[in-house]
């Protein structure tokens, strides 16, 4: 099917839906290295024109990769409900901008459809709005889940604590992660990136992470983020896993270059749920999974069948959402300049990957970040991160000083997220609210000072062992 938009005498011609989506799209340096992004401002207008015309009953019967060659086109397929489409496929992509802005579309609405949506209809109604209805829609949302404790209800701003070191020195990564949860940090999880991904080395981060949280009673999960099938084989061993950790992408040829599949993904989530239940921990719900994307990931393993970034990052929140995870993050800078160029596109990519994710159902939280050699400073990351926690992230990353110094990159930091929280008034998840006082690191809702510097009893133990 083909798609032509008339201006002022000038024709444009888009060759399929997935040309068309493309065309629409905000710049992305990523789109111009695959060849797919608009020629011209003029040729950008006149897509995202006709793609506004077109019906969601369209975009759901007409997949932008053929669904006899990629499983995650024919999991979209099998995991939509129809019933609750009907409602909803009249209508055109302009019509269903407006849906959702409107003041009676609120988060109960957009909860009861989430499964109407489909990856490539929320990312074609993305590319029609503004950063600001960006963010003004992804706010009526609130996605819930619920692990050790309950994360992102009304007010809640979490954050992950993220205590990398180079070598995987375990006392080293428990000094961090106490330093955040100091600052208040650490209800979303605490969550080691590993340096080396060996059964061993994720074992020991495992059995460090699990002696933190029991030693001091928080009631917050950990996970070392090491590839799925490393993480299965310490869970053989006996480490405890709270969050089966794994990287996925909007394509089966992308996910088959991180090593794994949908059947795999199922696996481990049934492994690690069954090993939940003979743990003696009081888990306040069943969500057990933590997944990452980022816009690019697909380009970069040349897995992207000619489809945009945008679009294939939705399609990634499609796979994301048939496991029911606990948690989902982009890592929005992460891939570097050569997908997302510089603070515009970055800002830009963030708002979408939350709006795209919340309103397909999702915990979205943003890895708030940029490497080095992109033209991004950390005033973009502060900008991002305001812009976020208005439209109620559920989640941001806490790096120690906002620098990563084993994966090099820039994120933010514990006391960039506890401003945030005084700014807007926000809280912790309410279990690690309660710890939080009792342990007096919070009083009255609020960080405290001095008294922060003094480590509550028992800490010295943790940090001793």
């Amino acid at each position: 099917m083909s798609f032509t938009h008339t201006t002022r005498g000038e024709r444009f011609d888009f060759p399929d839906l997935r040309d068309l989506l493309a065309r629409a799209n905000e710049p992305k340096s990523g789109d111009q290295l695959a060849g797919v992004a608009a020629r011209s401002e003029r040729e950008r207008v006149a897509a995202k024109l006709a793609l506004a015309d077109i019906t969601l009953r369209t975009i759901v019967d007409t997949p932008v990769i053929d669904p006899a060659v990629d499983d995650v086109s024919r999991l979209i397929l099998d995991t939509h409900d129809p019933a609750a489409f009907a409602s909803l496929q009249s209508l055109t992509v302009g019509e269903f901008r407006e849906f959702l802005l409107t003041d009676t579309t609120d988060g109960e609405v957009l909860r009861r459809l989430r499964w109407a949506i489909t990856p490539e209809v929320a990312a074609a109604v993305a590319k029609l709005m503004a950063n600001k209805e960006l963010v003004y829609v992804a706010a009526k949302i609130r996605n819930v889940t619920r692990c050790r404790n309950t994360l992102g209800g009304p007010r809640v701003f979490g954050v992950r604590v993220q205590p990398n070191h180079p070598t995987d020195d375990l006392p080293a990564l428990l000094v961090a992660a106490v330093d955040g949860l100091l600052f208040g940090c650490g209800d979303a999880v605490i969550g080691v990136n590993p340096a080396t991904d060996s059964v061993d080395t994720v074992a020991t981060i495992l059995h460090g992470l699990d002696r933190l949280i029991t030693t001091l009673g928080a009631p917050t999960q950990a996970c070392c983020l090491a590839h799925i099938t490393t993480q299965l084989a310490a869970l053989d061993r006996g480490a405890p896993v709270d969050l089966l950790f794994q990287s996925v992408a909007g394509t089966q040829a992308a996910n088959a270059s991180f090593g794994v599949s949908l059947g795999l993904l199922r696996e481990g989530q049934e492994r690690v749920t069954e090993s939940h239940r003979g743990r003696e921990v009081n888990w306040v719900g069943e969500q057990v999974m933590y997944f990452e994307t980022g816009q690019g990931s697909a380009l970069s393993a040349d897995a992207h069948h000619g489809v945009d970034q945008l679009t294939l990052e939705a399609r990634a929140y499609g796979v994301s959402r048939a496991f029911d995870p606990f948690l989902v993050n982009s890592v929005v800078g992460f891939i570097g300049p050569e997908y997302l160029y510089d603070e515009r596109q970055i800002i830009r990519a963030g708002l979408e990957d939350h709006f795209v994710g919340k309103l397909l159902g999702l915990p979205m939280g943003v890895d708030v970040c940029y490497t080095n050699h992109a033209e991004a400073d950390q005033n973009s990351a502060d900008n991002l991160l305001l812009l976020l926690a208005a439209a109620g992230c559920n989640y941001v990353m806490g790096v120690p000083c906002g620098d990563d110094v084993m994966l090099n990159y820039q994120s933010t930091s514990y006391h960039d997220a506890a401003m945030v929280r005084e700014l807007f008034g926000l809280t912790p998840a309410p279990e690690f609210l309660a710890w939080l006082e009792e342990q007096g690191i919070v009083r009255g809702g609020r960080l405290t000072s001095s008294e922060r510097l003094a480590l509550p009893g028992g800490w010295e133990k943790v940090l001793g062992d």
